[in-house]
């Protein structure tokens, strides 16, 4: 457990569900509440002084990112910049995974009827994820983009992003679902053309929080399908006239998203930011390690890669003979928190997870037993 970073938060040992939903920390919450408090005392300074945190947020991002603010924008949940992307293609075939969540395949669905860009599916091997040569083996002249998640949300399997960039080459563009990635496994950004993730999850901001990073390549190809007037150059002037789109990464912005989560989302940024994604990727494997050993050493059958190269934070499993609900039931009596699907179970510390979490599990698969 990552001592400091784990003195920010108030979430019970025995939660491991921060691939579906992540407990903001105690900075975030405050945030939060400070931020209603004044706009509950609104006077002619309210509103934009607390609209200060989008940018405050905006600039932790984009360094987290490797890249600047204006390449950065804000968004309200990772959704908005898959369908941001996905309609701003202008023609051709996008590769993206079969496999992957829901989430990541309505854009291209929609995309497809607007008769804009057509989803070309891959099916990765069972347990694993896109891999270069998978991609490779999809190429043809007609594809002009490659969509993965960085970390798959069934087995945790880790994309190799420069590999895929080397893979599909300079000219197509890479986009990226970071939602399962970003804070806490450190990955070259830099080499995808568009990088979306949500707050809600391993970054423990709350809900309605999320960002998208642009590269050149992304702001030179991509149509603006959705600018709002908050995306648009001089946003302040009301003339009724359409105002040109804004020339960096602001021409994703639709309105104005809350301050108020854009404060959450600038206290768990810095959290991140200040104890470093290094030191949290590394807390966060050594809890993977545990549980894994744990299940293995009652009988469970490992779904996620064994090797640490290419996994993250995610670890599902099954108990041979055993219905996923009913190993459910003997984890929730320990006090343990899993993601429970109709066919595995899925657990996902994070860097404030103690090493009880991994002896409440061991009881709880033990208890199977009996």
């Amino acid at each position: 457990m990552l001592t400091s970073y784990a003195a920010h938060f108030d979430t019970p040992a025995g939660y491991l569900d921060f691939a579906r939903f992540g407990p903001p920390s105690r900075d975030a919450v405050a945030a939060t509440a400070r931020a209603m408090e004044e706009s509950a005392r609104a006077d002619h300074t309210t509103v934009d002084g607390l609209m200060r945190a989008e940018g405050i947020a905006r600039d932790t991002a984009a360094r987290l990112a490797g890249t600047d603010s204006g390449h950065t924008v804000l968004l309200p949940n990772a959704s908005t910049g898959m369908f941001h992307a996905a309609l701003g293609i202008p023609g051709g075939v996008v590769l993206a995974p079969r496999t992957d969540f829901p989430a990541n395949h309505y854009p291209w669905r929609r995309a497809a009827d607007l008769g804009r860009a057509t989803p070309r599916w891959l099916t990765p091997a069972p347990g694993g994820g896109v891999t270069p040569d998978l991609v490779r083996a999809a190429l043809s002249d007609d594809v002009v983009a490659v969509s993965v998640s960085a970390v798959d949300f069934r087995t945790g399997f880790r994309a190799d992003l420069a590999a895929l960039r080397e893979a599909i080459g300079p000219d197509r563009l890479l986009i990226v679902d970071a939602i399962q990635a970003f804070g806490v496994a450190a990955m070259p950004w830099d080499a995808a053309d568009v990088v979306v993730a949500g707050g809600q999850k391993w970054l423990r901001a709350g809900w309605a929080t999320g960002f998208a990073a642009l590269s050149d390549r992304a702001l030179e190809t991509l149509q603006p399908v959705l600018t709002g007037w908050t995306g648009v150059e001089d946003v302040g002037l009301f003339d009724g006239t359409e105002h040109p789109p804004a020339p960096d990464a602001r021409r994703w912005s639709i309105t104005n998203l809350s301050p108020v989560t854009a404060a959450a989302l600038a206290a768990a940024l810095d959290l991140v930011e200040r104890h470093t994604v290094a030191a949290i990727e590394a807390a966060i494997a050594t809890r993977i390690d545990e549980l894994t050993e744990v299940v293995k050493e009652r009988g469970g059958h490992i779904l996620s890669p064994t090797d640490p190269a290419r996994r993250a934070g995610v670890l599902s499993f099954t108990m041979p003979d055993r219905d996923p609900s009913v190993v459910a039931k003997s984890l929730h009596v320990e006090g343990v928190t899993p993601t429970v699907r109709a066919d595995s179970l899925r657990l996902s510390p994070h860097a404030s997870t103690p090493r009880e979490a991994s002896e409440r599990v061991a009881a709880a698969l033990s208890s199977l037993r009996d």
